[in-house]
């Protein structure tokens, strides 16, 4: 057994914990930071398990700051995180988001347009046949129009992530291959965090990045998160009709959500009342052909004829009081700093979130105020709305 001190240690290695590390250590150099990771494969990461997209299009005006700040950063990405000559592909598709909008969600559509737009952001809205001229293939019928979102897009996820990670290991940071399994604590403070392999890492200051598992290793040092880990599906779909140009991230009312993929697939999701709560990464084919096909057929008559290529299950760390982030200092637990309970959101929050971070800790000027996010609304039941879309 052994014990080693560091400044801070970082709970989770995945795209928030990388991203945090490297803001850290890129504003002092000096300091000593440790990422614990139980998985350097990923293979049941968030970050890699998603759709990886990301966009413009929130209207909670937070939210949106964050994600300008995310495309700004996706544009310079692979340019900043080079390390020995060497730049991580990330392979940014800027294809757009496009939020359809039926008669009972135009008003809340148009109000966060409007803050969008306030903000500088390039989101239009299309009449629906604007849409059909642009899209052929899909049915707007029933529809008032949407948003289209053009700095939107998707990119590879598990090269953003190697790209934090390389950067931050080249500033210094070590990665542990182990497990946290527990945060030490005592008179109000965090003292460090302890491993499955029996060592112990000394620090005065520990991060929360889990993910999915956040509120597990959390209730070790008496803190109670309202975050469930949820399993969320994908399925590839290999379309008879195949679209002229790609299609843009869409999600209709209900919740449904595709876009093109490369080699001429179709990635699509919906998140469910039933989703299976707990650590379940499976995936039902009878959930798209007995459900979720009728759907999109309506929207895409095109896409009568198809082919389920394959699926997967991921995880999402649900926030079920508000379905938005819980930022900074725990109260009554000195140097306990949690980014937990981003709902599906968070690889495209990772790099706010992670210079914000920074800023709480080493008491640099915020560049943006998340304090809204901070966890006290959580121990005061206070839920964030974002008064529309999620």
């Amino acid at each position: 057994m052994e014990s080693r001190s560091y400044d801070i240690v970082i709970i989770g290695g995945g795209v928030m914990g990388s991203a945090a590390a490297y803001y850290l250590t890129l504003a002092d150099r000096a300091l000593k930071v440790a990422v614990v990771e139980r998985d350097p494969t990923y293979a049941k990461s968030s970050t890699t398990l998603s759709m990886a997209n990301a966009r413009i299009q929130f209207s909670l005006r937070q939210n949106v700051e964050i994600s300008m700040y995310a495309l700004e950063i996706l544009e310079t990405f692979e340019e900043e995180m080079a390390v020995e000559g060497f730049k991580p592909g990330i392979s940014y598709r800027r294809e757009g988001n496009l939020f359809m909008v039926d008669g009972r969600g135009r008003e809340a559509a148009l109000a966060a347009l409007a803050m969008q737009q306030e903000l500088g952001c390039r989101v239009e809205w299309w009449e629906p046949e604007q849409i059909r001229d642009r899209y052929p293939l899909y049915d707007t019928e029933g529809y008032v129009g949407g948003t289209f979102g053009r700095r939107d897009g998707h990119f590879d996820a598990y090269a953003f992530l190697m790209g934090y990670k390389a950067k931050a290991r080249s500033q210094g940071v070590v990665y542990l291959k182990d497990e946290a399994v527990e945060i030490l604590s005592g008179e109000g403070a965090v003292q460090g965090v302890r491993l499955k392999s029996g060592d112990t890492l000394n620090a005065g200051i520990v991060i929360n990045c889990a993910g999915a598992w956040c509120a597990d290793i959390a209730r070790t040092a008496g803190v109670s998160l309202p975050v469930q880990p949820t399993n969320r599906q994908v399925f590839a779909l290999d379309t008879a009709v195949k679209p002229d140009t790609p299609l843009p991230l869409t999600i209709l009312p209900s919740g449904l959500y595709f876009r093109s993929e490369t080699g001429g697939l179709i990635l699509l999701g919906k998140s469910m009342p039933d989703d299976p709560v707990g650590y379940d990464f499976g995936w039902d084919d009878k959930r798209f052909m007995e459900t979720l096909w009728l759907e999109l057929a309506e929207f895409v008559p095109g896409f009568d004829r198809l082919k389920l290529v394959r699926g997967w299950g991921g995880l999402y760390a649900v926030n079920t009081l508000d379905g938005n982030a819980i930022l900074g200092e725990w109260p009554g637990m000195k140097g306990l700093y949690l980014a937990n309970g981003f709902s599906g959101h968070g690889l495209q929050q990772a790099p706010a979130v992670g210079r914000y971070l920074m800023e709480l800790i080493t008491g640099k000027p915020h560049a943006l105020d998340l304090s809204i996010f901070q966890p006290e609304r959580i121990i005061e039941k206070k839920p964030l709305s974002e008064g529309g879309l999620v």
